[in-house]
């Protein structure tokens, strides 16, 4: 097999993991280059392979993590890996010039998933967002060509809301898995339900920061990132009808809710664009 064979079935191996993990992924790529799709969907691929080798049980995990630590780290000295994620990968890194230590990160939270199975404190829980969800905006950003300190603030605020929105809403399932991420100074003060309410308001506040990156990104990176926000809402907002007891049941976002989101993304993306024009013609 030529290597651009390789590349290209190494390639559509990354894109169906990103569609089929990524809701949103094929919506919102279809507005960038289809170079840049093509990144995206390793970047995402990568990210999805970390997660699931974590999702193992006990020492299987710590192995199979320790395994594609040393894997990633080939990449980085510049070897060939043999992974078919990590072979596309390369080029991406290359090409845009990433540093080591997003990908790393993500791989070092899975790990401590498997040492760590509850939270004290915010801090703690913060900590952890800081390696598990933060790399994976500050990834996309370099992508995009945007490198505004002000924006990689932004960007970590809104992945790290995204992702207390989805540990809100798989209490239930974080629990089947021996963990949780609901504080445990919350659980002290209000149960199950005032917990993962504390969690969707912390969730809320940090999704707030999307409207202000929004209006520093590209239009093809702010559709994604309205998708993104809109979509935290959202969960957070079928919580709420549940009544925050997603212990007891995992609360989802409808398709016609899902199809509502789309509408409000396009729609707060084209009006940011033409204020923008507008701005820059005044």
């Amino acid at each position: 097999m030529t290597a651009a064979v390789w590349r290209a079935a190494a390639d559509e191996y990354c894109r169906r993991l990103a569609c089929r993990h990524y809701e949103n992924f094929t919506v919102a790529s279809r507005l960038v280059s289809a170079r840049l799709r093509v990144d995206l969907a390793r970047v995402y691929a990568y990210c999805r392979t970390t997660d699931d080798l974590g999702d193992e049980r006990g020492n299987r995990a710590l192995a199979a993590l320790r395994r594609w630590r040393d894997d990633v780290t080939a990449l980085f000295d510049g070897e060939t890996p043999a992974h078919p994620v990590l072979r596309a990968l390369a080029e991406t890194v290359a090409r845009y010039a990433l540093p080591a230590a997003p990908f790393f990160d993500l791989i070092d939270a899975n790990v401590q998933d498997q040492h760590v199975a509850r939270y004290e404190t915010w801090p703690e829980l913060r900590a952890y967002c800081d390696k598990s969800a933060a790399p994976v905006g500050r990834i996309v950003l370099r992508l995009f060509a945007v490198d505004d300190p002000r924006a990689v603030a932004l960007s970590d605020d809104v992945c790290i809301g995204l992702q207390l929105a989805n540990f809100a809403q798989d209490v239930r399932v974080d629990a089947g898995k021996g963990r949780t991420y609901l504080l445990q100074c919350d659980l002290d003060a209000g149960g199950m339900a005032g917990a993962t309410r504390a969690l969707c308001e912390r969730a809320r506040a940090l999704l707030a920061a999307g409207r202000d990156l929004e209006a520093m990104a590209p239009v093809p990176l702010r559709l994604q990132l309205a998708l993104y926000r809109l979509g935290g809402l959202a969960i957070l907002e079928a919580i709420r009808r549940r009544g925050y007891r997603t212990d007891l049941a995992r609360p989802r976002v409808s398709r016609w809710d899902r199809v509502r989101i789309l509408e409000r993304a396009v729609r707060d993306t084209l009006r940011g664009d033409r204020n923008a024009r507008h701005l820059g013609t005044a």
